[in-house]
């Protein structure tokens, strides 16, 4: 029976609100309208930014919400005008759009959209009541809002097709998916953000997935030496898999860890890139960095307090910087990198520490808050 064209009833992980257990519910799809497609969603991964959400999101008006945006799928259908996609075709749902037709969009300085918010999570992607008119979820007659307009914790999600990636046929969907979020951001910190010269040593606060993306990017860019940052020592030895050549453990020091890596730099490093989310951890790296030309890249989020250094550190002549989604444009970018991971120059597999299925996405969930995983991807339906 086809089901295009008619609303699809599936599971989806519904967190109904802040600090508490998601819960597994019947929803509601409605089909694609007007420039939208409706994707099966094969596989998805638990990124930092959904737990994020989960735990530190205390306004109940982002509340209910179906999250995830870290995923790779199938398309089901489409809506009027989408031309660029047809049923069938793999595809990765973009949590920053690109509409190519905004002034960011045209401009090769960035990949900002003019259709994202500027500010991710004061907004919450807007009002509520603006929400709940644009999503196409529903769960016991309550409209669920979409996560980043994508919300991949669902067998099937509808988007905007600017905010979608059409991927080659022969891509492994359990693989790939990793490319929607957590690789990209570190990955494309360090090779597009920084712009981390042949030679040169870095630095990379925090060993999540988007930290040893970030030490990847170093290596593939030739950093000559990759000190990596982090309060446990278990995660170096993965981390040397990605090309780390040094770790610091910030309990081992009883002085300001900028004056560590200082003195084992003589004077500091060329690059530095905050993947944690942590203010204290981007002013560290920032002053970690040699003066006159040494550039950090804040890549970890969070909107909970403001950042802070002293101005002496700017005008000796460091860069501080951020990006979202490792500076790449994600319909041009996205495709190429599953191709790299295709011809093996870029590493995908190794970032998988646990497969679950969405069912059991509470202790995917616990897994991360206990630091025990890098990246844990669902299953949630076959292809």
């Amino acid at each position: 029976m086809t089901t295009a064209g008619n609303v699809i009833k599936c599971k989806a992980v519904v967190a109904w609100e802040p600090q508490q257990p998601v819960v597994i519910e019947e929803i509601e799809v409605d089909p694609p309208q007007a420039n939208e497609v409706r994707i099966k969603i094969v596989s998805t991964s638990l990124c930092h930014s959904d737990l994020y959400c989960l735990s530190k999101v205390v306004d109940k008006e982002f509340f209910p919400v179906v999250l995830g945006h870290e995923a790779a799928g199938i398309v089901e259908s489409v809506g009027p005008g989408v031309t660029e996609f047809q049923p069938g075709d793999k595809v990765i749902p973009l949590y920053l759009p690109q509409c190519g037709e905004c002034r960011f969009c045209k401009s090769p300085k960035t990949n900002q959209c003019s259709c994202f918010p500027s500010i991710l999570f004061r907004t919450r992607l807007g009002s509520k009541e603006m929400a709940l008119a644009k999503s196409r979820f529903t769960c016991n007659g309550q409209k669920l809002r979409q996560f980043m307009g994508i919300s991949t914790f669902s067998e099937y999600t509808v988007t905007h097709q600017m905010a979608v990636a059409k991927i080659d046929s022969d891509a492994p969907l359990d693989k790939v998916c990793l490319l929607g979020c957590g690789v990209c951001t570190g990955y494309g910190a360090a090779v597009n953000t920084a712009k981390v010269e042949p030679g040169s040593t870095c630095a990379v606060f925090g060993l999540g997935a988007v930290g040893l993306a970030a030490v990847m990017g170093c290596e593939a860019a030739g950093a000559k030496r990759i000190i990596v940052v982090d309060i446990n020592p278990d995660k170096f030895e993965k981390a040397k898999e990605f090309g780390a050549t040094d770790f610091v453990n910030p309990n081992d020091h009883n002085k300001p860890i900028s004056q560590v890596l200082m003195e084992m730099t003589g004077g500091g490093v060329d690059y530095s890139l905050e993947c944690v989310g942590d203010v204290e951890c981007m002013r560290s790296a920032l002053e970690s960095c040699v003066k006159g030309w040494g550039v950090s890249v804040i890549v970890g989020l969070t909107d909970m307090q403001d950042v802070a250094t002293r101005p002496l550190q700017l005008t000796s002549g460091r860069t501080w910087t951020g990006c979202l989604f490792g500076g790449f444009k994600g319909k041009d970018a996205v495709p190429k990198m599953v191709k790299d991971y295709l011809e093996k120059k870029l590493k995908l597999d190794e970032f998988i520490s646990h497969t679950m299925t969405m069912d059991e996405i509470n202790d995917a969930i616990d897994l991360m808050k206990q630091g025990k995983c890098i990246r844990t991807v669902m299953s949630v339906c076959p292809e």
